[in-house]
């Protein structure tokens, strides 16, 4: 599984750990990604989102239906 947000695209990024002696080495800062399942009512099927924290909020407050509509009319393959 990708570390990556199905609806903001929100992925990995890379920065520096830096101790008290400041030594800084290489780190990688990981999205909060969820694999996430929601009733489709219009196709009467489950769907399974990897989503964000921050995406599944936006699901909660816009709705499940405008978010796949919005996520085909981007491309994707829900």
């Amino acid at each position: 599984m990708s570390r990556r947000c199905q609806l903001f695209g929100t992925a990995p990024a890379l920065g520096k750990s830096v101790s008290p002696p400041p030594r800084p080495t290489n780190r990688r800062f990981d999205p909060n990604i969820h694999t996430q399942r929601y009733w489709l009512p219009s196709e009467r099927r489950y769907v399974r989102l990897t989503l964000s924290a921050r995406a599944i909020k936006t699901v909660n407050k816009r709705g499940i239906e405008s978010v796949v509509a919005e996520l085909r009319r981007n491309g994707q393959k829900v």
